[in-house]
């Protein structure tokens, strides 16, 4: 067994949040993954099927990444890290937040056992504030609108939970200017 495949073993039986909430880590990742995408924790959906993105916010993401489920669940692809690997549960305006043990539990120890990563995606302020720090913006607005400063390692994104149909509307440069950049970064990564 590779390090990896421990490191994954260990992951999905972790219970450091088992007081809280159902333990049941959600993550995927292969030594030669190309584009980790950090999200903010599993849906209920994707906490009761065990596969990331398994839900209509993993279809909208598929459709601004362009690229189809068999691609996206390659882990020599795509390697899915959110910031909560468990999910939260139910809040009262959706789902409530990650919860704060993960990303220092693990990220760093996976994040080392992927050296071909190209590209990272951070979905949602959470992953925005963690992984950006002092460069985040103050708003996730202003940080996605400032994508190109972080170009072309890191893209920030939105979530695309259908909770989020409000933003997209009233913020259509993101459709009209960072999607297609998006777009085309995904398919070099891919094309090498």
């Amino acid at each position: 067994m590779s390090k990896l495949e421990t490191l994954l073993t260990e992951i999905r039986g972790c219970r450091a949040c088992e007081a809280h909430l159902e333990p049941n880590p959600v993550v995927q990742a292969g030594e030669h993954s190309r584009i980790l995408v950090v999200g903010q924790a599993p849906g209920r959906k994707v906490h009761e099927s065990g596969l990331p993105w398994n839900d209509a916010s993993g279809d909208l993401l598929r459709e601004w990444l362009g690229v189809d489920d068999t691609v996206f669940y390659d882990p020599a692809w795509f390697a899915q890290m959110p910031m909560g690997l468990c999910y939260p549960g139910k809040g009262r305006s959706g789902d409530l937040p990650p919860r704060k043990e993960c990303a220092p539990l693990w990220h760093e120890a996976l994040k080392a056992q992927m050296p071909q990563i190209q590209l990272t995606l951070l979905i949602g302020q959470y992953a925005q504030k963690h992984y950006l720090g002092p460069a985040y913006k103050g708003s996730l607005t202003e940080t996605v609108r400032a994508y190109r400063e972080f170009w072309p390692d890191i893209i920030p994104l939105p979530h695309p939970s259908p909770l989020n149909r409000h933003w997209l509307k009233k913020n259509p440069w993101f459709e009209r200017e960072v999607l297609p950049d998006l777009r085309r970064r995904v398919a070099s990564v891919l094309a090498t």
